[in-house]
């Protein structure tokens, strides 16, 4: 049955609604327990679920269509080089972002000569690669950043690093890991400072 030369409901929807179940179990493993878990960065999660979800959607419409090898890497370049008009996207952040497109990419573009238990197979080993390359090689303290506006400018000279850090844990109280001078005012003499410490209240 059609409407307007187009097909109301096709066998592929029942595909649709598995593949992407599928996709979203995955996503939820990899973007709330081992990111998010990780590093306690709420800034992303929204655009990680939407961009993946964006990304399956899409590619599984142009499955219908036949695409070229050319047309298929113009594609694959454009989700690759996705940056925002806003601050730099860190590096780990970019390949968190990198992982969840291709994951995206694969469980809807599997045909037939793929099984579902490649696909859910390639799924898994993602997961246990992330797993691994988080919790095992790359372990270190979970730390919190915070911003402040710091008005001692005269510490802000890379000479004088140990003052400024002691100054800023004796005014917050807190144990700081390192300091990142971002912008500074010389007209108001203040500087913009990122703080990084260890927040145990997420132990």
């Amino acid at each position: 049955m059609e409407f307007l030369d187009i097909p109301i409901f096709d066998n592929d929807f029942y595909k649709m609604l598995f593949r992407f179940a599928v996709n979203s179990i995955f996503l939820v493993i990899i973007i709330r327990y081992i990111y998010y878990k990780k590093t306690r960065n709420k800034n992303y999660l929204f655009t990680y679920f939407m961009i993946s979800i964006i990304v399956f959607f899409l590619c599984f419409t142009l499955k219908k269509y036949e695409l070229d090898l050319g047309m298929a890497l113009g594609l694959f370049a454009i989700f690759g080089i996705i940056r925002y008009r806003t601050d730099p996207i860190p590096i780990k952040e970019m390949t968190y972002l990198f992982v969840v497109i291709g994951v995206s990419v694969v469980n809807s573009l599997a045909n037939s000569k793929m099984s579902y238990a490649e696909i859910i197979g390639s799924n898994v080993m993602v997961v246990i690669s992330l797993l691994l390359l988080e919790r095992l090689w790359f372990q270190e303290k979970l730390l919190t950043s915070k911003k402040i506006v710091y008005e001692k400018i005269e510490n802000i000279k890379p000479e004088n690093y140990e003052i400024l850090k002691a100054d800023l844990e004796q005014r917050t109280g807190i144990e700081i890991e390192r300091t990142v001078v971002k912008d500074v005012d010389f007209l108001k003499d203040t500087a913009n400072i990122v703080i990084y410490y260890e927040d145990l209240t997420n132990k």
